[in-house]
């Protein structure tokens, strides 16, 4: 880039060099500034001074001053490309943070996108804010790097050693940070990903809660007793995320083996349907609940097994009012609860 901007000012200063006073004395720039090509710099004291200033400027000064503008130049384009860099960037990720969904889309997908809006919208800022943060730091290393070592070579310095010693310092630092890196990989394309965000209730194996923060590095979560804990990234193998799309409440219910199935499925079947049907519980019960029988023969127990689709992270909420519900309407139907026996 510098290379071409030099050559396009050497055309226009060489293209004007003959309409000038000291030209038409018979001087002329590669004379006054010898040895050698002139410069640009050169060629501009050429054509506003006289010969002996010129050959002073070109001992003396033409050097320092061409790679300190160069050098300017140079550092002024990289800060210019990186300041539009970042503005691109933050206003795509702005956009990722305020966009809606529109009704249709909602209601297509209701089942995704249940939870609290104030909720959505703090999962979804956070994860363009972080997304923002990576980008515009990988695009100041590249555009930064690029011109300071267009800088480097400039200024005459070879850049063979200079390399060859960042490359080994990377290696070791790489190898001594190898799982800082692990952690900072695993986050950016989890955060691509959109495994899980702020809110969602999620299983890593050596915890399980609620997400508070996510960033590159790791993941704090609260779990049930107020423990928080903090996750690193590359650590997580595998993750079981209860908030996403939608969840399901499975009762086992047991009772005496005595009792008449069908009596009690139909108990269990109205029971659910009237949680369904409830205004305060409609909204989380998404489809018709579902009694799907006998589960289990435990010794004098029957297990019936009692299903609902709910809202994602409901599934506990739904699954207790209901227990309490099938309570009333055991002791209303006269129907016992047994405990079932384990097998021997």
């Amino acid at each position: 880039m510098s290379a071409t901007m030099n050559a396009l000012a050497a055309q226009a200063v060489t293209a004007a060099e003959p309409l000038l006073p000291w030209a038409q004395n018979g001087g002329s720039a590669e004379k006054a500034c010898a040895p050698g090509e002139p410069s640009i710099a050169c060629r501009i004291v050429w054509n506003v001074s006289n010969d002996d200033f010129t050959r002073f400027y070109r001992t003396w000064l033409d050097g320092p001053l061409n790679t300190t503008v160069t050098i300017v130049i140079t550092l002024a384009i990289a800060l210019l490309l990186r300041n539009i860099a970042h503005r691109m960037i933050t206003r795509v990720t702005l956009r990722m943070a305020e966009s809606t969904m529109s009704e249709k889309v909602r209601e297509r997908s209701r089942t995704a996108f249940e939870g609290s809006p104030a909720l959505l919208s703090q999962r979804r800022a956070q994860r363009a804010r972080t997304l923002g943060s990576v980008l515009r730091s990988i695009c100041s290393i590249v555009i930064m790097g690029t011109a300071a070592f267009s800088c480097l070579g400039v200024i005459g310095l070879n850049l063979t050693p200079v390399l060859a010693s960042a490359t080994v310092i990377g290696m070791a630092v790489g190898f001594g940070a190898q799982n800082i890196v692990k952690d900072f990989l695993a986050g950016l394309f989890m955060l691509l990903e959109d495994q899980y965000g702020v809110g969602d209730f999620i299983d890593v194996g050596t915890a399980k809660g609620t997400v508070e923060a996510v960033t590159l590095r790791v993941t704090r979560m609260r779990d049930v007793n107020g423990v928080v804990w903090y996750v690193p990234n590359g650590e997580i193998k595998k993750v079981g995320n209860e908030s996403q799309n939608w969840g399901r409440t499975v009762l086992d219910i047991p009772v005496d083996i005595t009792e008449d199935i069908e009596k009690v499925k139909e108990i269990l079947q109205n029971t659910a349907d009237a949680l369904a049907s409830d205004p305060h519980w409609d909204d989380l019960v998404l489809e018709e609940p579902s009694v799907w029988g006998v589960q289990e023969l435990a010794g004098n127990a029957l297990v019936i097994r009692v299903v609902l689709k709910t809202a994602p992270g409901k599934q506990g909420d739904v699954a207790r009012e209901l227990r309490e519900r099938v309570k009333v309407a055991f002791d209303e139907a006269g129907v016992t609860v047994a405990t079932p026996t384990a097998p021997a």
